[in-house]
């Protein structure tokens, strides 16, 4: 039996991927941005009250994750990208790079934008006793890391939605 690795991406498969792989990556990130350095309490912190930060910055967070889901989804079913991206392993790496160029916007216009909004000059990155690692760069590290881990996830949810499976389930399992 041979395996097709062609693929055709439906409005379903396509929109149905980046709203359901922007949610679930926007959870996998935000579990490294929570329990890293309380970055989704930050976020929060910029919109509302306080005592109310966790639970607004995890419902910002999502949304946001939504919508550049949806961006995810746009920009990898043009047909120029769906040349490039042929399977499981190339949808991988296009998340990957999707959430290095977010985490550099995210970082270098959102954030700023809304701290001059709220008048907030500097965040209060949380405090981390590494010998060597400043409180700063491990905020900044840890938020690359977890728009890399968002990356991973959507372009991974995105391909399984759309029936693209990894080669070693392929020749295991036939897909679609």
């Amino acid at each position: 039996m041979s395996v097709s690795t062609e693929h055709e991406l439906d409005g379903v498969g396509v929109w149905g991927g980046g709203v359901t792989g922007g949610l679930v990556a926007g959870i996998a990130m935000g579990l490294v941005l929570h329990f890293g350095g309380d970055q989704i309490e930050l976020l929060g912190g910029l919109a509302v009250e306080p005592e109310l930060a966790v639970g607004a910055g995890w419902a910002i967070h999502l949304m946001i994750s939504i919508a550049f889901g949806l961006v995810f989804a746009a920009l990898v079913s043009r047909p120029a990208v769906q040349q490039l991206v042929t399977d499981f392993s190339d949808y991988i790496i296009a998340g990957l790079a999707f959430g290095a160029v977010i985490g550099l916007f995210a970082s270098g216009v959102l954030f700023p934008f809304a701290m001059e909004r709220v008048g907030v000059a500097t965040l209060p990155v949380p405090f981390l006793s590494v010998p060597g690692l400043t409180a700063e760069l491990f905020g900044a590290l840890l938020f690359g890391f977890g728009h890399l881990v968002y990356g991973l996830v959507i372009g991974a949810v995105f391909a399984t939605i759309n029936g693209i499976a990894p080669s070693g389930v392929r020749e295991r399992v036939p897909v679609r």
